[in-house]
């Protein structure tokens, strides 16, 4: 069961990453435009989709919970390659992949807490 969601969560990292090449690509923009986003959306939903199917279990959390908490230190490196002074002199369109995205989550939350369940308030 550990090597299960250990293997959801690289589906999910590996569609992510794939998701994230195609928007950049779309955009004409030569990065991963939102892949380790991408992966976790989709972990998400397919942890919501499997629990609500009865398949997920506590081993399978197990495997999720150990690469989450290598999270921070693997966005940290990642960021650190990154060149912010070269993507903000680079155009308008590499600050709206940050912006659009945050606004969008931020105006999705009162209507994702309308939606939830009465007995989660």
């Amino acid at each position: 069961m550990l090597i299960k969601g250990v293997a959801l969560l690289s589906g999910c990292y590996i569609l992510g990453q794939l998701l994230g090449e195609t928007l950049g690509r779309f955009l004409n923009i030569d990065a991963n435009v939102g892949g380790v986003g991408f992966a976790m959306i989709l972990l998400i939903f397919s942890q919501n989709w499997l629990e609500k199917k009865g398949e997920f279990h506590a081993e399978m959390e197990s495997g999720i919970l150990y690469w989450s908490k290598m999270y921070i230190p693997v966005i940290v490196a990642m960021s650190a390659i990154q060149n912010v002074r070269v993507a903000l002199s680079s155009g308008l369109i590499a600050v709206l992949a940050g912006i659009i995205p945050v606004t969008v989550c931020l105006l999705m939350l009162p209507i994702i807490s309308k939606l939830a369940p009465k007995d989660l308030h």
